[in-house]
Parts: structure tokens; C-alpha cells; sequence
């Protein structure tokens, strides 16, 4: 009896040991990849009349570690990086506003997705919107973690019995939805009130950055496809573009093209700056400018890489091309200046940066080395292009570029996600089959027919963003109001709206 009880203990504690020190598997990006199946933990003895007790899931410290520092670095991103991106390139009247608009409209979505934009986006939906948006049974964060329990709910990440908590998840996600709506305000910098900017924050938060990440993301998770005979079942589940199969490895539809359509309109619906083609309106402060998109560069890799879900394979495919592919686009828009204009600035070579940073955004797992390399190098030509040439056809006033650069750099790249995607230019490929996760071959590859999966993506959300956008303009103008007076404007937004300045001298 003695032995059998001795017997039985070194079983069970010999599957904790394996279940505790399994090594983590190779991420998959959303809805493209994963690794192979991982070995089962052993089974532990229960009577035969009893069923078997499902094994509790596996976290991982080091993915969690991998994803708490992604999110903060992605934080970093918006607070400071992008303000002080964006700070550095309007005029010195107008500096705190921005700085004021991007910290606190950060602030703002945070809390709107605690409340329910995490819900909606990341949550099953029911009955014939169930594609479009989840529902509400994470209002608040209910269920995410009982205090009568301790009990933490958990997040799947791309590999079968690996999770994170859930909190973990949720964080991460937020500092998403939260830069994505700040970088909406370079496009009517300098002269919309900050009034307006919260009412039209909380609507296109809500009807447009939360359903589109719903449609693009959202999916039962891998453990899901448990049998065949209900793949149809569980993917019906999921939202509207990821059924299709596009590829968004960390939000060039749901952040850049999302943000840079709703700044197209709002350049057109609140109106150019007073003296927009007269005055002169250089950016005030170059290295403020040059300091925060440095910043963005770092911050990005937890914005790319962190999307892997897991520390592994994938987040370091993810890391490597969001380095190479923004290295190669600052040298390409810097070059393509130098021939248009003679001389290289500062300014052109911090945009291409960013413009590299966006194309490889939907592609970093997606694609392997050779497309990081063609996917920069085209993103800084293309948007230096939709920056100096495309803004002027299109004749109205993007202050900062938002719709030339994260507009047209997400589309670049979430189409030429669909070309180097395929494992004959280097690529992973995809989960053709999440039952098994076997990845597609080579020679079943369809370019053409990926491409056109990614180009009805960026249909989609170019119209819905736009449609919500002026709907949400038009509701700030008529309680708010969406712009300053003229006198006003002229004086600048910080001492009109803000009662302070910049600078003391």
C-alpha cells in the first residue's frame, strides 16, 4: 500500500514538473502560423468510471514577462514618443495642445476599453452581428479575475494549451486602441477644439477602432479546432475579415489604415489651418521631433514583435523585419528626397522611419527576411510620394501627414503582405488547417489570390472607418463645435485652450 501511495505521488509529480518546465512553443502570428503540436503531458490515473479532469493551462513566465514589457514599451509609444513626434512638428503656440490631446485622449481609451471596448472587440458576438462586434460579457473586466478565488481567467495565445492571463491581454490590447485614436490628431492639429476631440474620440473609438479589431482579430482561439468536424462551426464564430483569411500580423488595417482614413476626413471636415499655403509653418522643434520618433522605433518592436503572443520563433522573425524593413525605409525616402529636392532633411528621414514602421506592421510575421527588405525600401518611396505628391491632388490640409504616411504606408504593406507571404519568396505562410496546424505549402500558394483576401481588408476598413468618421465629426460639430475661432487660432491653441506656453522666453 506504502509503495503504490509512493508510486502515485512521483506520477503526479512528475507530469507537474513537465507541464511546469515545457519549453515554450514558436509563436504564431494572428491567424498565419503555429508550431507543432506540443507533446502531451502525461495522463494521471483516475478510476475508470470517472472522466478525466481537463489539464489546467500552461503560462509560461517568460511569455508573460515578454508580453508586461511589450506593453509598456507600446505605452511608451503613444507617452510620450508620439507627442513629442508630434509636439516637435506643429509651431510653438500649438505644442502643449498636442501634447495635452495625445495624453489625454490615451487616457480617455483606456478607460473605454476597461469599461467595454475590450468586450466588444474581444468577446463573442450573437446572432448576425456576431462578425462585426463581441459582447458585452467583459463590461468592466467582468470575469477577467475572481478576488473570492484568486482565480485569473486566461487569453489563448496561437499554440494549442498555451496561454497568457487574461489582464495580460487586455492590457496589451488597450495601449493599441489608445495610439491608434491618438494618431488621428496629427491630421487637424492647430486648429480643432479639445472639446471636439473628446466627443469624436469616444464615438469612433466605439464604432470604429472596436469592431474593426473584432473583424480582423478576433477568432476562438487554436484550442478551438479540436476536431474537423467542427472547423466550420468555430470560424464561423470568428470576426467577418479574419473568416476570410487576411493576414494583419499587428494592425495595419485595425491601426494605420483605420487612423489615416479618419484623419483624411477630418483634414477635409474641419478645414485647412488660417494661412495654410500663406503663412510659412515650419515644425518648431526638429529634435523634439527627431527624439520622439526614435522613441517610436523602440517602442515598436513590443508593438510588432509582442503581437507574437509568446516569446519565441515568431516574436524574433517579428523583431528582426520591423528592424530592417524601417532601416531600409529611411534610407529610401532620404535618397528619393535628396533626387526630388536636392538636399536630405531630418524631417524626411524621421518620416521615412515611421513610413517603414506602418508597411511592416501588418507583414512582421508574415513574411521573412526578403520582404522585410522590399517592404521598407518600397514604403519610403511610396509615402514620401503620398506625402508630396498625393496630399496635393487630394488639396487639403493633413497637418502632419497622418493619411500619407500611416494611410497609404498600411496599405502598402498589408498588400504586400499577400506577396511575401508565400514561402517561395522567403515567407512562413499559414495555418491552412488549425485542426493540425500544417502550414500551406509552397506550391497550394495563391499570390494573387492572397493579395485580393488583403486588398477586400483594406476595403472594408477604409469605408467603415470613413462612414463612422464623418458621423462622429458631425456630432462633435453640432455640441461642441469642431474648430476655433479665427482670432483664436491665430493666437494658438495652448494660451486659447490650455492657459499655458511652451516656452517662458
Amino acid at each position: 500500500m506504502r509503495r503504490a501511495i509512493v508510486l502515485a505521488v512521483m506520477i503526479l509529480f512528475g507530469s507537474t514538473c513537465l507541464a511546469q518546465e515545457e519549453a515554450a512553443p514558436a509563436p504564431a502570428p494572428e491567424a498565419t502560423m503555429m508550431d507543432e503540436a506540443a507533446a502531451a503531458a502525461p495522463e494521471a490515473a483516475v478510476p475508470a468510471e470517472e472522466p478525466a479532469v481537463a489539464p489546467a493551462p500552461v503560462v509560461n513566465k517568460g511569455d508573460v514577462s515578454w508580453m508586461l514589457i511589450s506593453t509598456a514599451i507600446v505605452l511608451m509609444m503613444s507617452i510620450p514618443a508620439l507627442a513629442l513626434f508630434y509636439g516637435g512638428m506643429v509651431r510653438s503656440k500649438n505644442m502643449l495642445s498636442m501634447l495635452m490631446q495625445v495624453l489625454v485622449t490615451f487616457s480617455l481609451v483606456v478607460v473605454l476599453w476597461c469599461v467595454y471596448g475590450y468586450s466588444l472587440a474581444f468577446t463573442e458576438g450573437s446572432a448576425a452581428l456576431a462578425p462585426f462586434f463581441g459582447g458585452f460579457s467583459r463590461l468592466f473586466l467582468n470575469g477577467t479575475f475572481d478576488s473570492a478565488t484568486g482565480a485569473f481567467s486566461m487569453a489563448a495565445t496561437f499554440s494549442k494549451g498555451v496561454y497568457l492571463p487574461e489582464l495580460v491581454f487586455v492590457a496589451f490590447q488597450a495601449t493599441f486602441a489608445a495610439i491608434t485614436c491618438c494618431l488621428i490628431l496629427g491630421a487637424v492639429a492647430e486648429r480643432m477644439k479639445f472639446a471636439a476631440v473628446l466627443v469624436f474620440m469616444v464615438i469612433w473609438f466605439t464604432f470604429s477602432y472596436a469592431p474593426i479589431a473584432h473583424m480582423v482579430w478576433f477568432w476562438m482561439g487554436p484550442d478551438a479546432y479540436s476536431d474537423p468536424g467542427i472547423v466550420a462551426e468555430m470560424s464561423a464564430k470568428a470576426g467577418k475579415i479574419w473568416q476570410w483569411g487576411a493576414l494583419d500580423f499587428a494592425g495595419g488595417t485595425v491601426v494605420h489604415i483605420n487612423a489615416g482614413v479618419a484623419g483624411l476626413v477630418g483634414a477635409y471636415m474641419v478645414g485647412k489651418r488660417v494661412g495654410y499655403g500663406k503663412d510659412p509653418m515650419p515644425p518648431h522643434n526638429l529634435p523634439m521631433t527627431m527624439i520622439g520618433a526614435c522613441l517610436l522605433w523602440v517602442g515598436w518592436f513590443g508593438f510588432n514583435a509582442g503581437s507574437a503572443l509568446e516569446a519565441g520563433n515568431f516574436a524574433a522573425l517579428a523583431f528582426i523585419n520591423t528592424f530592417l524593413a524601417t532601416a531600409c525605409a529611411v534610407l529610401s525616402w532620404m535618397t528619393g528626397e535628396w533626387i526630388i529636392k536636392g538636399k536630405p532633411s531630418v524631417l524626411g528621414a524621421v518620416s521615412g522611419a515611421v513610413a517603414g514602421l506602418v508597411a511592416i506592421t501588418p507583414a512582421a510575421g508574415n513574411v521573412g527576411i526578403p520582404g522585410a527588405f522590399a517592404i521598407g525600401t518600397l514604403a519610403g518611396l511610396i509615402c514620401l510620394w503620398g506625402v508630396n505628391g498625393l496630399k496635393h491632388v487630394l488639396g487639403m490640409d493633413d497637418s502632419l501627414d497622418v493619411f500619407g504616411v500611416h494611410a497609404v504606408g498600411g496599405i502598402t504593406g498589408a498588400l504586400l503582405t499577400g506577396v511575401f507571404n508565400d514561402p517561395s519568396l522567403g515567407g512562413p505562410g499559414y495555418v491552412s488547417d488549425w485542426v493540425t496546424a500544417s502550414m500551406i505549402s509552397a506550391s497550394d500558394y495563391s499570390i494573387s489570390g492572397q493579395v485580393w483576401i488583403q486588398a477586400k481588408a483594406v476595403m472594408v476598413t477604409v469605408v467603415w472607418s470613413g462612414i463612422v468618421a464623418v458621423i462622429a465629426y458631425k456630432v462633435a460639430e453640432l455640441t461642441v463645435g469642431l474648430r476655433l475661432a479665427e482670432d483664436e487660432e491665430r493666437e494658438g491653441l495652448d494660451t486659447v485652450e490650455h492657459g499655458e506656453r511652451s516656452y517662458s522666453f
